[in-house]
């Protein structure tokens, strides 16, 4: 194997977030607009051999260890279990995962585990029906929450859940989904709300903070922080609830501070859109497109040097909050979360 994903900073990437699509069936009123957006054409995106041959030099030239599937909505993207079937024969097997909103999950779930998908993160932001109408603009509630009953039967535990709490929407609803959690056995992950919207309406002023986050569980949980040993390159910081997964009615609950408490230092991803282009940081501005290398008729070999380069050009930090951040064209649904 050739050398790894290193940057100018001392870390390396491990960890590939690949997105399957820009497309996706619900309209989230942080990531994208009522009306949607204009879509990649198709003849753009990479195709499921071009998908499954950059993962393989990413796994077998590069170190990447994990892979998460990503999107806009990546079970929408047809094939996706063959797409996972081909990516489990690789060797070495990457551990693989996908982020999706559930909404095919139910049915898709036994087939993806059969497959050889490992884990599933669920974006559910509320507990409520009408709420959940209110920030995706679907009515698709009922069906989210079988897909992620679906995937516990499945076995692909933990089933972990992404929250992002909106202020005066479901903000109130903190307690109430780290509750839900605990009782099915489901691990919650809050996020702050990012500047990664399509609108580019995003106002840290509005946006609620891991801190608020944790002073309103607190009032109703007891937390004891698990410490940066335990969270390694991990997004998230953890908290046992109520003496953790041991104890009865205890658990774990993470939030990903992005813009409060960035864990840029720490960061050991590598991301690839859907339609072929490296980002070394979901912040980034620049991309490096394998695509046209792969479509030229490239090696392996020039493809992963390729890669290895851009992730040389990694900045240290994505910068939210500092004078001159300026938020990415690319929207969420674009990059891949």
């Amino acid at each position: 194997m050739g050398s790894a994903l290193n940057d100018r900073f001392g870390r390396t990437a491990t960890d590939l977030r690949l997105s399957l699509t820009d497309r996706c069936d619900l309209r989230c009123t942080y990531c994208m607009p009522a009306e949607g957006l204009p879509w990649l054409p198709r003849p753009e995106l990479l195709t499921d051999d071009e998908l499954v041959r950059l993962v393989d030099i990413a796994v077998s030239r590069l170190g990447v260890r994990e892979v998460r599937l990503t999107g806009g909505e990546p079970l929408i993207r047809p094939g996706i279990v063959g797409i996972v079937a081909r990516l489990a024969a690789l060797r070495p097997r990457p551990s693989l995962s996908v982020t999706t909103n559930a909404t095919a999950l139910e049915r898709l779930a036994a087939p993806l585990a059969e497959a050889g998908l490992d884990r599933v993160n669920v974006s559910l932001d509320s507990l409520d029906p009408q709420t959940f109408k209110t920030l995706t603009r679907r009515d698709k509630h009922a069906r989210v929450l079988a897909g992620i009953e679906a995937a516990a039967r499945a076995g692909m535990r933990p089933v972990k859940i992404n929250s992002v709490l909106m202020r005066g929407v479901n903000d109130h609803e903190a307690p109430a989904l780290l509750r839900w959690c605990l009782e099915h056995g489901y691990e919650l992950r809050f996020i702050e709300q990012m500047p990664i919207d399509a609108q580019h309406g995003w106002d840290r002023a509005q946006m609620v903070t891991a801190q608020e986050i944790l002073d309103r569980l607190a009032a109703e949980f007891r937390l004891e922080p698990e410490g940066e040993a335990v969270r390694g390159t991990a997004p998230a910081e953890t908290w046992l609830v109520d003496g953790g997964p041991g104890a009865p009615g205890g658990g774990r609950v993470g939030v990903i501070a992005s813009v409060t408490r960035p864990f840029c230092a720490a960061c050991d991803r590598t991301r690839l859109t859907a339609d072929g282009q490296v980002r070394t940081c979901l912040f980034a501005r620049e991309e490096t497109d394998l695509r046209g290398l792969l479509r030229g008729g490239a090696d392996d070999e020039t493809i992963a040097q390729a890669w290895r380069t851009a992730m040389l050009g990694k900045k240290a930090a994505a910068g939210i909050g500092e004078p001159g951040f300026v938020q990415p064209q690319r929207s969420m649904s674009a990059i891949g979360g």
